[in-house]
């Protein structure tokens, strides 16, 4: 499916008339006026919610992890753009997780993490919570659990270790890199699956952007966090 400007107006109309088009905007509200409620309202700690949060989170995160990986090996065709009823529960409960794992940006707020509110972390929440409700209500094919499926498995990893990190804030896990090097992993691999599905199988396109721009995002968190943040500490 190549770029067209009805296409385009199509799909960005689609995801207006979403379910969670409402919560996305009241999100984005959110996140503007959080200053105005951390003026008036001192840090909360919130370290058992954060503990069994992120357990939570990882735990759901293993059960669609499951589900669209039996859903992929059982498809007629990896690239089948078809709806299938057997991994429709799934990408519901998978867009049911991207509605819970909004509180991420809660919990920063209430604590007062407003270096954690990046771009990266807004475009994230924010993009995954529509195109999950786009993918229940109009995709729900095999390619899309191929990524889902990868995607899952991040997560569990991912809030596993913030679990972790929870529970002992002075000694968290050590692999926190490894962390980003998945993330960045999981989107390369998946640009790669989307390229291959639009040239030999007339796979839609704005997967593969979509994919470059968090590829691009993760990439540029790994390099400040990891490489400039040690040049700056040669410098000094």
């Amino acid at each position: 499916m190549a770029i067209t400007v009805n296409g385009v107006t199509g799909f960005f109309s689609s995801l207006v008339d979403l379910q969670s088009f409402p919560l996305f905007c009241a999100y984005m509200l959110m996140i503007l006026l959080s200053s105005l409620w951390q003026r008036i309202a001192p840090p909360l700690s919130l370290r058992p919610i954060l503990v069994v949060f992120n357990f939570v989170c990882s735990a759901v995160s293993g059960y669609t992890m499951i589900g669209f990986t039996y859903g992929v090996l059982n498809c007629t065709h990896i690239y089948s753009m078809e709806s299938d009823s057997n991994l429709r529960s799934t990408f519901w409960i998978y867009w049911l997780t991207k509605n819970f794992e909004l509180l991420d940006t809660v919990w920063m707020i209430l604590r007062h993490k407003n270096r954690q509110i990046s771009f990266l972390h807004i475009y994230h929440h924010g993009s995954m919570l529509l195109l999950s409700d786009y993918a229940y209500q109009y995709t729900p094919w095999a390619p899309i659990a191929f990524f889902l499926a990868m995607n899952s498995f991040v997560h569990v990893v991912l809030y596993y270790y913030y679990g972790m990190a929870a529970l002992n804030p002075q000694n968290p896990p050590s692999w926190k890199k490894r962390l980003t090097e998945l993330q960045i992993l999981q989107f390369a691999i998946g640009c790669c699956f989307s390229t291959c599905g639009y040239l030999y199988h007339g796979f839609c396109i704005y997967s593969i952007f979509y994919g470059i721009t968090m590829a691009g995002l993760f990439s540029n968190f790994y390099y400040q966090a990891y490489f400039r943040k040690r040049s700056s500490k040669k410098d000094a």
